[in-house]
């Protein structure tokens, strides 16, 4: 069974989201033979390249205090602290993050994605140090285990997995995706949003005991989850 996660960098809840599906994931039956395959989704294809703090971009988006988002930003550092992820709260920038999507498929290729997008996660909401300075990305290709020279050469050439990135997006949108995280489990079964473990059990359960050709159904009442789309991320309430 292929089960496939559209999500993004600069999106928290795909990064909760993921601990949660991985720990169902570790408590199902037959998670050997489950394929997990990593597609990209750009919440802000149009974002500058320029690192930007995070908190004053939460006030602007949502008219927000910078108090009032700094507040919200720690609510999500505890729901992720919640699955026993690091987070800082405070001091964290986002930028286009379309590069990270196109090294991604270059790891993949070399059986290294998940290897990488730990580490970009890790570096994005774990480490005071920006995900996005010039050069992180290739020291954190070489810590994925990627070769470094490689690596270089595939962020140079702006045309190196564009395509693929593109094309995952594509799908995305075809099967009506506007938020992240989205998880797809053999093409006919969906989940939106960072949804409890019980939930990702429950789809992991139904998708392997009706592995017949139909179409895609959702798990769990779409919106009743924490995303990311293109006017922002939810933002918890406790």
């Amino acid at each position: 069974m292929r089960v496939e996660i559209w999500s993004d960098i600069n999106c928290p809840w795909c990064y909760i989201g993921k601990a949660r599906f991985e720990r169902a994931l570790a408590a199902f039956p037959h998670r050997d033979e489950v394929e997990v395959v990593h597609r990209s989704f750009e919440l802000d294809p149009h974002a500058p390249d320029a690192a930007r703090p995070v908190i004053p971009l939460l006030a602007t988006k949502y008219g927000l205090s910078l108090e009032q988002a700094e507040a919200a930003e720690a609510r999500i550092a505890e729901n992720a602290r919640g699955e026993g992820l690091p987070y800082l709260d405070e001091g964290r920038d986002a930028a286009n993050s379309f590069d990270m999507h196109r090294l991604l498929h270059f790891a993949a290729e070399h059986g290294r994605q998940a290897e990488l997008l730990d580490a970009l996660y890790r570096a994005n909401f774990a480490e005071e140090r920006s995900a996005f300075d010039p050069g992180r990305l290739v020291e954190l290709a070489v810590e994925a285990g990627l070769d470094g020279g490689a690596a270089a050469a595939v962020l140079a050439d702006p045309e190196a997995y564009a395509e693929a990135v593109r094309e995952d997006e594509a799908t995305a949108s075809a099967m009506g995706a506007t938020g992240v995280p989205f998880f797809v489990l053999d093409r006919r079964l969906g989940v939106s949003g960072a949804q409890p473990a019980e939930t990702f059990t429950m789809a992991l359960e139904q998708a392997w005991a009706s592995r017949v050709p139909a179409p895609l159904v959702q798990v769990g009442t779409p919106g009743d989850a924490e995303a990311c789309g293109p006017d922002g991320c939810e933002l918890p309430q406790r």
